[in-house]
């Protein structure tokens, strides 16, 4: 996890335009870049670095003396940098993962450069020999990348909105700041001037389709074209435990987020479980964040102790969490009910094991409740094809919700996110399996996960089988729910009369409740005309629901009401 930043063909002064380079240095705390690019003077790189891997020759821009006509800014982890190296016979001059993008392109261009890189990533690659420019982003977006580019080709990309709201230009303020598509590229010309010209913005890769890596994975080929149940069973456990395994690089420690759900809990097992085969010597410490007495508290409790972790738990109180709201929306830059809500537990222990720890590449179980129909509005799907369909559109809209929330909390304390769930063959092998297979069963969401890890004992039956407990509602008590306690409090923040001209004041996703307001109000302070960043709320389906929570539909159960 790095933050980076570019500009091209700046009117402004750079020595002006770098300090908003500064506003993501919080992504990168170990050491900081400023780099102009020969021949363009008003071109430049600006670079954050988390040192995780080659700590010694790991700074960028990358360039390497093969390609001295290439800069490479990139954000990210290719697990697959050496298979790649392997088969190709790549001769790499230092040990960055990221290195290998440089070879790629010069061996087979964009298309097969981002087709091949198994990983999560953004990227900023410049080709001055053929005056080129290219950006790309990894399918779901696990890393973040936003790009500013103006009628007249002044170009601006950063990791994070913040970095480029306050760019300053000729003809205009740049207003159009917007996220970069996942698994996407673009090729934009570079002109003599620096100045920029957008050519074409290309889907390298579409989530259900088996990513063109796959044939020099570490995994064997699975068998294909059956869905026997104990074979698919069997298909799942080898690839999320490969998901797990290549995440294992890294030369800072591993640490793991542990709700006691049944996805950060499986992560965790598996993690444990892994690095005992490749022998780390260093014990895994787990972390659960809630208030006291909360369900997550005291199911993490249990999956630490089956698995052996060293196990953190952070409690907070409901003033801790208040205070914290809006520096989590300044971190987020979205103003999303649900999503503002589940970050207020992970941004504060985020910060919790930057201070207290020394862990830094965090392992967490985001992707799994989209990918595998995890959210209990799925048990009111009319159908398994439209549950299916639902499905793939969440995991579309993840950089917007779910990834972006994980990102932004844990970046905010210069944390690296890791998250094997979104492993791009372990996800087009589960969206391959037929619609049926995958929707709930006997009243249970992800029935068939939880059914492939059944006999392994790497969990605890009641926490394999724990229904679905939202993370901003699980962290809380079962009398009181997080959201309700954030609602008492912002009642007395919003004056009705504010709720009322709401639509007025905010046309745009126009707020419905007090707490929608109240977060509407704390972005527009930061963010002010920037509401077009999130498209829509997120918001349960096929049901009447006013509130994401899942604590207000029917369906809910409290493990303690069973």
């Amino acid at each position: 996890m790095c933050g980076i930043w570019a500009l091209f063909g700046s009117d402004e002064c750079l020595s002006v335009q770098c300090l908003s380079a500064m506003k993501i240095a919080h992504r990168g705390p170990d050491a900081f870049r400023f780099e102009n690019v020969n021949g363009f003077i008003n071109c430049c790189f600006g670079f954050h670095r988390l040192a995780v891997v080659d700590q010694l020759y790991g700074m960028q821009p990358i360039r390497v003396k093969k390609f001295p006509y290439l800069w490479l800014c990139y954000n990210g982890e290719i697990y697959n940098f050496k298979q790649l190296q392997k088969q190709f016979g790549f001769e790499y001059q230092t040990l960055v993962d990221g290195e290998v993008i440089l070879h790629l392109y010069n061996r087979g261009g964009i298309e097969q450069t981002a087709s091949m890189l198994d990983g999560v990533f953004s990227f900023i690659l410049l080709d001055t020999a053929n005056r080129k420019v290219f950006l790309a982003r990894d399918t779901y977006g696990v890393r973040p990348l936003f790009k500013v580019l103006t009628d007249d080709g002044f170009l601006g990309v950063c990791s994070e909105a913040k970095g480029l709201i306050n760019l300053k230009h000729s003809t205009s303020l740049c207003s159009k700041v917007e996220p970069f598509l996942p698994g996407h590229y673009e090729v934009l010309d570079l002109k003599p001037s620096g100045k920029v010209a957008s050519v074409e913005l290309v889907k390298f890769h579409s989530y259900k389709d088996e990513p063109l890596h796959a044939a020099c994975d570490t995994v064997e080929t699975l068998p294909s074209g059956s869905f026997d149940l104990e074979t698919v069973k069997s298909n799942i456990r080898i690839l999320f435990e490969n998901a797990v395994r290549k995440r294992l690089m890294a030369h800072r420690r591993i640490g793991c987020l542990l709700s006691g759900g049944l996805d950060s809990s499986l992560v965790a097992a598996v993690l444990l479980k892994l690095m005992k085969e490749v022998n780390v010597s260093y014990p895994l410490q787990t972390f659960a964040i809630g208030m006291e007495n909360s369900p997550d508290l005291l199911a993490a409790r249990k999956v630490a102790a089956h698995i052996g972790s060293e196990h953190h738990e952070v409690i907070f109180n409901s003033e801790e969490g208040i205070q914290a709201i809006e520096e989590v929306i300044f971190s987020l830059e979205t103003y999303d009910i649900t999503t503002v809500r589940a970050s207020i537990g992970m941004y504060l222990v985020s910060k919790y094991i930057r201070k207290k720890t020394d862990s830094v590449v965090i392992f967490s179980g985001e992707g799994s409740d989209e990918l595998t129909q995890g959210y209990i509005y799925f048990h009111k799907a009319p159908s398994p094809e439209e549950a299916a369909e639902e499905s793939e559109r969440l995991l579309k809209e993840l950089y917007l919700f779910d990834v972006l929330r994980a990102d932004r909390t844990t970046a905010a304390h210069g944390l690296e996110l890791r998250v094997p769930f979104l492993d791009h063959r372990f996800t087009s092998y589960y969206l391959s399996l037929p619609a049926e297979l995958r929707i709930p069963k006997n009243g249970i969401e992800k029935y068939l996960l939880r059914q492939s890890f059944e006999d392994s004992n790497l969990l605890p039956k009641e926490i394999l089988w724990r229904p679905k407990e939202a993370f901003s509602d699980g962290i809380a008590s079962v009398k009181k729910s997080w959201f309700s306690i954030l609602q008492d409090y912002i009642d007395q923040q919003v004056d009705d009369l504010l709720l009322e001209k709401a639509a007025e004041k905010y046309p745009f996703n126009p707020p419905k409740t007090k707490e929608s307001y109240y977060y509407r109000q704390i972005f527009e302070k930061h963010y002010p005309g920037r509401s077009n960043w999130l498209p829509h709320y997120w918001m349960p389906r096929w049901v009447k629901a006013t509130d994401p929570s899942a604590r207000t539909l029917k369906h809910y159960k409290s493990a303690t009401q069973e």
